[in-house]
């Protein structure tokens, strides 16, 4: 499944999406699903995060500070340039704000190694991602949106994703590790949770695609409209990378990874977020699940061409 996985996140989300338009009635009933399976997808990506690797990976200061740069300067520059020109929709404007102003944490982890990127970096740097967006977010939509914000986004939805899908499955994940590091069999159970990386992924995408799919009902106009801005984000964002990477002087490995961190967006774990919206911002959650298909397609091209731009100079 490692070996194949891109084909079984696209079969994963064409499953999602046949469900999502024959059983329309299951919607609800899945996105109740998200955060459970979405939790347990983080707490195995947090679990190939040894506690020494991440402090080992906040001393390795040109490679955060890279990461932090392309994700909360660079990007919130490119989506204040997009922000004028997107549809004049509230709840279109605020799913793209929500899902392009925070950087993934799981599957970049997955494309950036294919690429040849530096995984471990990504994966050492990934709670200090979580923080920062759940930190910044609220910042950025302030900016973006104004102060009307405060009655049409409540807090509490981002404590509880903050406690659900980041505390809880680091905690349960360092627990784990110390487990192993004591016992055989603790060491068979976390060496067993990691082969689920790959399942998880695919069970994830398949949920959120078909909960959210019967949700596009007359908004296909507005959700259709975004399509061209998430392609164009992602071509822009290639080269921005690229650019980041040279600025602090990275190595090949470390340069790929920040190029697909720069790229990838944080959909999966901030879609709970837009779930959270009143009924007449519903539609936000549709635009943050569109964002996930145009990139996982944008992800197959990217595994070929960041490659090719940003080459293994140690050849």
């Amino acid at each position: 499944m490692e070996h194949h996985q891109v084909t079984v996140y696209l079969g994963a989300m064409t499953a999602g999406a046949l469900l999502g338009w024959t059983a329309p009635s299951w919607g609800p009933g899945l996105e109740h699903a998200i955060n459970p399976v979405l939790g347990a997808l983080l707490f195995v990506t947090f679990l190939q995060v040894p506690a020494a690797e991440l402090v080992r990976s906040l001393r390795d200061g040109r490679f955060l500070a890279a990461a932090l740069v392309v994700n909360f300067v660079v990007v919130p520059l490119l989506v204040a340039a997009m922000f004028a020109f997107l549809p004049a929709n509230e709840a279109v404007r605020l799913g793209v704000l929500l899902v392009l102003l925070c950087p993934c944490v799981d599957y970049v982890i997955v494309f950036s190694g294919l690429a040849g990127g530096s995984s471990r970096r990504l994966l050492a740097a990934t709670p200090v991602l979580l923080v920062a967006q759940m930190l910044l977010l609220p910042v950025f939509l302030y900016l973006f949106m104004g102060s009307d914000l405060a009655d049409i986004v409540d807090v509490g939805p981002f404590l509880e994703a903050f406690a659900f899908l980041i505390v809880i499955p680091l905690t349960l994940a360092w627990a784990l590790q110390v487990w192993a590091a004591r016992r055989p069999t603790g060491l068979k159970v976390a060496g067993a949770a990691t082969t689920t990386m790959v399942p998880l992924m695919a069970a994830t995408l398949l949920v959120v695609v078909a909960s959210q799919v019967p949700g596009l009902g007359g908004n296909l106009a507005d959700v259709g409209a975004v399509i061209p801005f998430y392609a164009a984000f992602l071509v822009v964002m290639a080269f921005a990378g690229r650019a980041v990477a040279r600025l602090f002087r990275l190595d090949t490995g470390a340069s790929r990874a920040v190029v697909f961190t720069g790229a990838t967006r944080n959909s999966l774990v901030v879609l709970p977020l837009a779930l959270a919206l009143p009924d007449d911002l519903a539609v936000a959650a549709v635009v943050v699940v569109t964002q996930t298909l145009v990139e996982v397609v944008g992800m197959v091209a990217y595994v070929r061409l960041v490659p090719r731009l940003v080459p293994d100079t140690a050849r």
